[in-house]
């Protein structure tokens, strides 16, 4: 399962930008992950729990956006969804490899507590 090694490696990334932006933990890690990515999302959700323990991500929300494949038809000229499973445009049933999304595994963001507001002394 290569998913426990993506989850560490995320884990890694998120906090190292957190240390950098003085964050204390991570709230949420959210995440593109492509239809094609290679990736199997139930289980980076399971693994992702266990990566993140006695880490500033302990306890960080998971959040996913799937995003789907989409190719360049050639002979239409359009970026097209193909029909699952096929890698053929749904408009004229040409062959295409030109992937233009669904690769993804990125981190496009995460959430850190507020910080606390600064005590007045007297």
């Amino acid at each position: 399962m290569h998913e426990l090694s993506i989850a560490l490696n995320l884990v890694e990334i998120v906090e190292e930008a957190a240390r950098r932006a003085g964050a204390g933990r991570v709230v949420a890690v959210h995440l593109r992950l492509g239809a094609m990515s290679g990736v199997v999302r139930e289980a980076l959700e399971f693994c992702f729990p266990l990566a993140a323990q006695n880490t500033l991500v302990e306890g960080a929300r998971l959040e996913i956006e799937t995003v789907p494949l989409v190719l360049a038809c050639v002979p239409c000229g359009r970026d097209v969804r193909p029909v699952e499973g096929s890698f053929r445009c749904p408009l004229c049933g040409t062959p295409s490899m030109h992937i233009r999304q669904g690769r993804e595994l990125e981190v496009i963001g995460i959430e850190v507590p507020d910080p606390e507001p600064a005590m007045e002394e007297h």
